[in-house]
């Protein structure tokens, strides 16, 4: 593409690639001088350069300019990022049905949710915590939101494959860094908001601020999608210029759930819209899936998809890899691996393990808590642990540069009366919660899900995930041993 459909008053050259991370070779690029949270992209021209920046897009002053890269000045370096990207590929989500999901928990069950049952009806994408998805394509996640470039070429590629809609996890911090600005959603959900993230939004009403531009932000002809129970739920489409519709199960909303049955194994739901009633089961455990399920149903259903075609997909829903989900390779107790790494978050797994778990028998949790980020969590989780389980495993759960042992510690400080123990490597953690556990107890493995890395001192590491190993530790050594025990006999 060249440089003057891009901008105006510029030499015609062409523009081959778009550049934000200076240490990236891109070859005939644009570098973008993006402010971020470490850095400033000003400081890095001269290493855009080298790896193949022509032109510069800056908005602060720079040291010198050299006569044969081209310098372009703007007010704001991420809006102009945001408008070359999305017209550089082509205004890709003009051409997808584009539902963005944001909240603090349920952002992933959400968005896989709404693209099984869309996929079922046109050709469906999904980005995400989880993955990247699309037709026969799967790839590791990025970021939780991808950053600007990366999103609009995903979306590209996405529709060059023949995708027609693309559910979109927005996080608050992705929208805050105005990652999402250029894309053309047609409808928007939110979750709830707990604590979580503050160590970068500093407080909740600036965490709540940053969620709320993407309703604040949706055109006219959007639908904004609200959890009506969640306090936050009707502050956040205030002064939305989209149609708002509401979802809840203790208030009155459009899709009201009127009632619903928890069972170890799938869940029963009454859902109300308007005057009509619908008696739905699915393969989803757990309260918090109620509202998942209900919130994905509406963002279909606001976009034409009956609720009598859904029931049938609704009913056998892929599992969602590491989300409340259930590990059974036949071993006489339960597992739940869950991504939970919220105090809510954590809540409501441990409320599901107690209506599971028969009176007398135990609750196993093994968790953590990154580091380097938003310690204010840890003794909340304790806390949280103490009053619904039996037995805590306390493990690493993407450390970084801080010692397990002591964020394990600082866990421990909510902890008054359960037994714990600290086990610092997460697979013999697993491990001990399996050889541990009896008939009919309840072991809930928290904090990674199936992430397939882990971040230690000095960067990420390759990591099986939570549900791999939990299926792995459970046929190495609780099955072996059995084996052996029953030769014994």
């Amino acid at each position: 593409m060249k440089l003057s459909a891009l901008f105006e008053n510029v030499p015609d050259i062409e523009i081959k690639s778009l550049m934000a991370d200076s240490r990236t070779k891109r070859p005939d690029s644009i570098f973008f001088c993006v402010k971020g949270i470490m850095s400033d992209g000003h400081n890095f021209v001269d290493q855009a350069i080298a790896n193949g920046a022509r032109a510069i897009v800056y908005s602060e002053p720079l040291d010198h300019m050299r006569d044969d890269i081209v310098y372009i000045k703007v007010k704001d370096v991420t809006a102009a990022f945001n408008a070359v990207a999305d017209a550089f590929y082509g205004y890709p989500s003009h051409d997808l049905l584009m539902f963005g999901v944001t909240g603090t928990n349920g952002k992933s069950s959400i968005s896989c949710i709404i693209r099984d049952i869309m996929n079922e009806i046109e050709p469906t994408g999904y980005i995400g915590t989880i993955s990247i998805e699309y037709g026969n394509v799967k790839l590791p996640p990025l970021l939780t939101t991808p950053n600007i470039d990366d999103l609009h070429g995903i979306l590209r590629d996405m529709v060059d494959a023949g995708m027609k809609a693309c559910a979109l996890e927005a996080s608050s911090i992705g929208i805050e860094q105005g990652r999402v600005d250029a894309i053309d959603f047609d409808v928007a959900v939110f979750t709830n908001l707990t604590h979580d993230h503050l160590d970068y939004h500093g407080t909740m009403e600036k965490y709540f601020l940053a969620k709320k531009k993407l309703f604040d932000h949706l055109k006219p002809d959007a639908i904004a999608i609200t959890n009506v129970d969640d306090p936050y739920g009707m502050r956040i489409v205030e002064d939305c210029p989209a149609r708002v519709i509401t979802y809840g199960v203790n208030h009155k909303a459009d899709y009201q759930v009127t009632k619903y049955q928890l069972l170890a194994d799938k869940t029963r739901i009454t859902l109300k819209i308007g005057d009509m009633e619908y008696e739905i089961e699915t393969n989803l455990v757990a309260k918090l899936n109620v509202y998942n399920l209900v919130a994905a149903i509406a963002a279909c259903h606001v976009k034409g998809i009956s609720i009598e075609m859904m029931l049938p997909q609704i009913r056998h829903l892929k599992q969602i890899e590491g989300r409340m989900e259930r590990i059974d390779e036949g071993q006489p107790f339960n597992i739940i691996v869950d991504f939970a790494h919220t105090p809510d978050g954590i809540e409501q797994v441990c409320q599901f393990a107690s209506a599971i778990t028969p009176k007398g028998k135990r609750i196993i949790a093994i968790t953590g808590s990154a580091g380097k980020r938003d310690t204010e969590k840890r003794p909340q989780f304790g806390e949280i642990l103490d009053r619904y389980t039996d037995m805590i495993i306390l493990t690493e759960d993407d450390p970084r540069d801080e010692d397990p042992i002591e964020i394990a510690h600082e866990i421990a400080s909510g902890i008054k009366k359960t037994n714990y123990i600290i086990i610092e490597d997460r697979y013999d953690a697993i491990r001990q919660a399996v050889e541990l556990a009896d008939p009919n107890d309840t072991i809930i493995i928290l904090g990674k899900g199936d992430e397939k890395f882990i971040y230690r001192e000095f960067g990420r590491e390759p990591y099986e995930g939570d549900d791999a190993i939990a299926r792995e530790v459970l046929h190495k050594y609780y099955f072996t041993q059995e084996e052996e025990e029953n030769e014994e006999k």
